[in-house]
């Protein structure tokens, strides 16, 4: 058993990001064995306080770390990950392993296929600590909606993780995995990733495979990396990127070059566009100082600073909430206990239809945010409606991706930050949707476009709590968000002196023991 100084101990494990874990791995310096352990015990030592996991699979993890380590043993090298562990959000399919969706609906299903994802994840050799906690379906901001119980967020135990993917960044933040797979619809890699203090990425839609992802809004859904700095992020995107003919709508190109440029970190000469339009009003007044420091920062360095007008922006709240519940009312269309999933019989009828059956079970099973939007979506596709609600946010949404054009014409990335607020405290707005559908308001325009976003952590705001700032590139650009997101990580990094996470209060990492 390691002291705890020594530099293997599990205590320095678990601090250190994936790359560093991957090269000490790739050395011999440490075993993946060594590194996942060290995981699975920080699971063990804190998640009954945290709740970021639904299931976790140590045996399996401990299994892929043994090969991982056999391996690097034989020469074989496999990824800059290899040997490194992940946590996978539960919207994920995994053949083997529980994915619920974080809905009742679906408890207890085990996929008989693995994601494109997951393939991609075991063939790098990265080992699957578990299924992290969502809300349901991915239905929300703040991970409250699961149908099995809140994530915590790790810098206050009382206050949400952000959502839907409040699990993964939650897992990450807290030490419990170095890096997470996250879905993003209208924000759900990018919004937990700034209340937690972590890095989140939503690449260019069509950039990672859809193909085992369980469907939210098919023309806006995409999965990312969750991690806790740029480069780690750069490198798991290298790794579940690229053309899949699994699904239709993947992009048939290379992975931009993210590693490179993460590794590069050069603003200097870069248009940096702020939109105007969602960096200022209504925005925590911590959180637009921060945003205002960064990029004071980002100028110093070389970049140059301009504004550019986004106008329909402000429309696209309103729009995404109408083609999202239109999406989802079809896609959850298949969860009528007819095939798979929870079935339960109407009370009181002693041979009941399938009919019966059906809405006696999606009555049981699904939560009350699903059946909200799948009301909202099925009343928006209605005969005598299409026109006036679909229809009309189709119109918003081509607005929105005529402004982006434009808006890229004058400036190399855009700008703003991720979410309007801090976190906010677990129950605040859970009975308030449109208060809670607003914490998405800076992000949603992206998934509308299909652009790329990325999240990372800018400092504290007045409340002791972390912010994010917002980056934008354009299709199949995500490169330049890595190469802006790293020169403001280094240039934050020389201002703290050390990571932020280091000043998260709530789960010191020197809690964990072997």
């Amino acid at each position: 058993m390691s002291s705890p100084s020594s530099p293997s101990s599990p205590h320095d494990i678990v601090r250190r990001g994936a790359a560093e874990l991957g090269a000490a791995i790739a050395d011999g310096s440490l075993s993946s064995v060594e590194v996942t352990q060290a995981h699975l015990d920080r699971i063990a030592e804190v998640d009954d306080a945290v709740h970021a996991f639904l299931h976790v699979d140590a045996e399996g993890a401990l299994a892929a770390a043994r090969a991982a380590d056999e391996a690097r043993a034989a020469g074989e090298s496999r990824s800059p990950l290899a040997g490194v562990p992940i946590a996978v959000k539960d919207i994920v399919a995994t053949k083997g392993l529980p994915t619920t969706a974080g809905s009742r609906i679906l408890q207890g299903w085990i996929p008989p296929y693995d994601a494109t994802i997951t393939t991609r994840l075991r063939a790098a050799g990265l080992p699957i600590l578990g299924k992290t906690n969502m809300d349901e379906f991915a239905m929300g901001s703040s991970t409250e909606h699961s149908a099995y119980g809140p994530t915590h967020n790790p810098w206050d135990l009382d206050r949400i993780p952000g959502g839907s993917g409040g699990g993964s960044s939650a897992a990450v933040a807290a030490f419990e995995a170095p890096l997470a797979i996250g879905t993003d619809t209208g924000g759900s890699i990018r919004q937990p990733a700034a209340v937690t203090g972590t890095v989140g990425t939503k690449p260019t839609y069509g950039g990672v495979s859809r193909y085992g992802l369980i469907a939210l809004a098919s023309s806006l859904d995409q999965a990312g990396p969750c991690t806790r700095s740029v480069l780690d992020a750069a490198l798991l995107h290298e790794i579940i990127g690229g053309h899949d003919e699994m699904d239709s709508t993947s992009i048939d190109a290379p992975v931009p070059g993210v590693v490179e440029a993460a590794r590069r970190g050069d603003v200097s000469g870069l248009r940096i566009g702020v939109v105007d339009e969602i960096s200022g009003e209504g925005f925590q007044s911590g959180v637009r100082a921060r945003f205002e420091e960064s990029l004071k920062l980002l100028e110093a360095r070389g970049a140059e600073i301009v504004h550019v007008a986004c106008p329909s922006f402000v429309k696209g709240l309103a729009a995404y909430y109408l083609i999202l519940p239109s999406e989802a009312s079809s896609n959850l269309a298949k969860f009528d206990a007819m095939r798979y999933g929870l079935r339960v019989g109407p009370q009181g009828v002693d041979s009941p239809s399938a009919e019966q059956v059906m809405a006696a079970t999606r009555d049981a099973g699904f939560g009350e945010e699903v059946k909200r939007r799948i009301i909202l979506g099925t009343y928006a596709l209605s005969a005598g409606y299409y026109d006036a609600y679909y229809g009309q946010a189709q119109k918003v949404r081509t607005l929105i991706a005529r402004d982006f054009a434009a808006a890229f014409e004058q400036a190399d990335v855009l700008v703003t930050p991720t979410a309007p607020t801090t976190a906010f405290k677990l129950g605040e707005k859970l009975e308030d949707p449109m208060a809670m559908y607003l914490n998405d308001v800076a992000t949603i325009p992206a998934n509308l476009a299909g652009v790329p976003g990325m999240s990372i952590p800018n400092g504290l705001a007045e409340d002791g709590l972390p912010s994010g700032f917002q980056i934008l590139a354009p299709a199949t650009r995500d490169d330049r968000l890595y190469e802006v997101g790293a020169a403001l990580e280094a240039a934050l990094l020389e201002q703290w002196g050390a990571p932020i996470l280091d000043q998260a209060p709530a789960l010191p990492v020197r809690e964990v023991t072997r």
